[in-house]
C-alpha cells in the first residue's frame, strides 16, 4: 500500500508499505483523511518523550478512516501502522463517530488541535461563564479553534495575540472581541491587559517564552496560566512577585493525559459544535505523496490545518 514510511528519523516519504492484518480486537481501516501536526514531526525526528519509532514504520497519529459502514476519527493507530497511509490499523473501541455535516478534513482538524484547545479550556483551566480570555498563538489551528470554543462556552471576552496580522484577522472574524500583535508594543503585559479590558482570568499558551511572560505579567489576581506547546522557546523568564503575588496557577497540558472517556466526550462535543456550524477552520488538503512539503509548510508555521488525502 501507499504509505508516508519513515525510513530514518526526519521527514517520511512517499512509498510501499506492507499492508496491516487485523488481530484480536483489532480492525483494518480505509483511510479518508490523515491530520499532519507538531507532534508528527516531533515523534518522526526521534524526540518524542514517549520514545522513538521502530524503523521503518508510517507516520501519523490521527486520522479519518471508514468503518462498519460509517466515518470514525480515530488516534493512536497500532504501530508499524501510522495514519498517512491507505490503510491503518487501530482499536475499533478507540474511536469516535463523524456527524454526516462534518467533512474530513474537518473531522480531522478537530482531533489533536481541537481537542487541545477544548481539553484546556475544560478539563484543565475549567473556564467559567463571563470569564476574560487571552489566547496566545491565536493565529494557529489550535488558537483558532480556543477562540471560537471559548464563546461557546460563555466566555466574556476573548483577546487573540499573535504575530501574523492575517491571522489575528481571521481570530476577530471568528470571535476574538480584540487582538494584539506580538512584537508591536513596547509594553506587551499593557497592551494585553488593555485589551482584555484589564482582566484576564485564563491564558492558553501555545508558545511559552516572552509571549507567556508578558501573559502572567498581564494576568488578573487567582488567574488560570495553560501551557500546551513551546513555539516561540523552550524557556521563559517569569517574575516570581507576578506569580506568587497574584497566587497564579500554572499548569501543563497534554492530550496524552486524559482518559480516554475525555477525550471521547471531548470530540462528541467538538463535532456536534462543528455539525451546528459553530465551530469552523481553514483545511489544506494534500494528496498523500506530497508529504515532504506538507513537512515543510508545517515547519513553516501554517495557519490551517494539513492534511494528507491517500
Amino acid at each position: 500500500m501507499r504509505a508516508a514510511v519513515l525510513q530514518e528519523y526526519g521527514v517520511p516519504r512517499a512509498g510501499e508499505f506492507e499492508a496491516p492484518v487485523a488481530g484480536p480486537d483489532q480492525a483494518v481501516v480505509e483511510v479518508l483523511a490523515a491530520g499532519v501536526n507538531p507532534v508528527d514531526a516531533t515523534i518522526s525526528a526521534g524526540r518524542f518523550y514517549g520514545g522513538r519509532p521502530v524503523l521503518p514504520s508510517v507516520a501519523g497519529r490521527e486520522g479519518v478512516a471508514t468503518l462498519d459502514g460509517g466515518r470514525v476519527y480515530f488516534d493512536a493507530p497500532v504501530p508499524p501502522f501510522g495514519s498517512m497511509a491507505e490503510r491503518a490499523l487501530i482499536d475499533p473501541r478507540a474511536t469516535c463517530p463523524i456527524p454526516d455535516e462534518v467533512d474530513d478534513g474537518v473531522a480531522v482538524a478537530l482531533g489533536i488541535s481541537g481537542l487541545a484547545a477544548w481539553l484546556a479550556l475544560t478539563w484543565r483551566a475549567q473556564l467559567r461563564t463571563g470569564e476574560h480570555v487571552l489566547v496566545l498563538g491565536a493565529s494557529g489551528v489550535v488558537g483558532q479553534i480556543a477562540v471560537q470554543v471559548c464563546k461557546l462556552l460563555g466566555a466574556a471576552r476573548v483577546v487573540a495575540a499573535a504575530r501574523s496580522r492575517a491571522g489575528l484577522d481571521r481570530a476577530v472574524e471568528l470571535g476574538a472581541d480584540a487582538a494584539v500583535r506580538l512584537g508591536d508594543p513596547d509594553d506587551l503585559p499593557a497592551a494585553l491587559a488593555e485589551a482584555a479590558s484589564g482582566r484576564i482570568d485564563v491564558v492558553i499558551d501555545p508558545l511559552w517564552g516572552e509571549p507567556a511572560a508578558a501573559a502572567i505579567d498581564a494576568a488578573s489576581f487567582g488567574a488560570r496560566v495553560v501551557h500546551l506547546g513551546a513555539s516561540a522557546s523552550q524557556q521563559a523568564t517569569i517574575s516570581s512577585a507576578a506569580v506568587r503575588g497574584k497566587t497564579l496557577v500554572i499548569m501543563g497540558h497534554t492530550n496524552f493525559a486524559a482518559l480516554p472517556e475525555i477525550k471521547a466526550e471531548a470530540y462528541r462535543q467538538l463535532a456536534q459544535a462543528a455539525a451546528r456550524g459553530e465551530l469552523r477552520m481553514e483545511v489544506q488538503r494534500m494528496p498523500l505523496e506530497r508529504v515532504e512539503e506538507a513537512w515543510r509548510q508545517l515547519q513553516a508555521s501554517a495557519h490551517r490545518k494539513i492534511v494528507l488525502v491517500p
